[in-house]
């Protein structure tokens, strides 16, 4: 196989806590990644000013709204928005295994990126569990469009992601980031790469309630003369795509298990990532599930497969 796969299931050595504004909410909110048994997979635990608790599994049958982010819950009941960093970097650094403590309703946004929250994980440490690790392999090409958008999975021989974007303006216009992606790739080609937006949109999203904790510090803001206003310019010649990518890479880390495979889009987000993801997932016949021992990679049966496709659609995680 092209890609080295991890064999075993990981989690935190021990617990990390950050803190930051909000980026459509402009609340302040800690979180607190904690480690986990095996079979856990992640888990986000709202925790309310009286002392509640509701729990969400970060999995693609629990995505509520993908409007500007992805929201796990019911965007009128419980629910935890703009996961796809978080689950970008946990996808980066292997882990599997993670409870998520949360104080508000949105992850923050630290820098835009999914940097500071390797960090986090990386001083933190990680461990493996004496379990496999299983991936979800595809085995067809599944296709969905949206518009003049379309996403497809299709067999490969590792992991890969093949991002298009087309904009009007012409400081992006037509951009594209391909390549085979393993923890190292994302590290130095994608979790520096930030959220952005235009000047011409913000009103429009403050009317809606979203960009309020948007600022020059966690976001690439583009004038309406097509320039970057943030004084340090970009981090990337192609930042825009790069940051496409790792929204998908956090977006289809709710398959609730890392995919073999090759994903393709033509100007997408979170809207066709999530759809993608569901079309694969619902296509018993598009994937199967295996484990990567040391010399070779263990199949499972059609029964199984049944089992962990109806897992999914049930809400469930890869509790196999």
């Amino acid at each position: 196989m092209g890609t080295k796969l991890q064999g075993y299931q990981a989690t935190l050595c021990e617990k990390a806590d950050l803190s930051g504004v909000a980026v459509h909410s402009g609340e302040q909110v800690s979180i607190r990644l904690l480690p986990a048994a095996p079979n856990t997979g992640v888990k986000f635990r709202r925790i309310y000013e009286d002392g509640s608790v509701a729990e969400l599994t970060a999995v693609a049958g629990q995505v509520g709204a993908t409007d500007l982010c992805t929201m796990l819950g019911d965007p009128s009941g419980v629910h935890v928005a703009t996961v796809e960093h978080l689950m970008a970097a946990f996808w980066a650094t292997g882990l599997d295994n993670v409870v998520v403590e949360i104080d508000g309703n949105e992850v923050p946004v630290m820098d835009g990126s999914s940097r500071v929250f390797i960090e986090a994980i990386d001083e933190a440490g990680i461990t493996h569990h004496a379990v496999k690790r299983r991936y979800v392999r595809v085995k067809k090409t599944v296709r969905v469009e949206i518009g003049g958008s379309w996403a497809e999975f299709k067999p490969h021989m590792g992991t890969r992601f093949e991002v298009v974007i087309d904009f009007d303006s012409p400081l992006i216009g037509r951009q594209e980031f391909k390549s085979d992606v393993n923890g190292d790739v994302f590290r130095g080609e994608l979790a520096n790469a930030r959220t952005f937006g235009f000047m011409k949109d913000v009103e429009r999203l403050w009317a809606s309630g979203h960009a309020l904790g948007s600022s020059l510090e966690n976001s690439v803001v583009i004038s309406d003369d097509h320039a970057v206003i943030n004084p340090e310019g970009l981090r990337f010649r192609d930042e825009f795509v790069r940051h496409k990518t790792l929204d998908a890479i956090g977006d289809l880390a709710l398959a609730g298990a890392q995919f073999i495979g090759c994903y393709s889009s033509y100007r997408g987000g979170h809207r066709l990532n999530a759809a993608a993801l569901k079309a694969l997932l619902t296509d018993r016949t598009a994937f199967e599930i295996v484990e990567t021992p040391e010399k070779r990679e263990r199949v499972f049966s059609g029964d199984f497969v049944a089992v962990a496709a109806a897992q999914a659609q049930m809400h469930a995680p890869w509790v196999l």
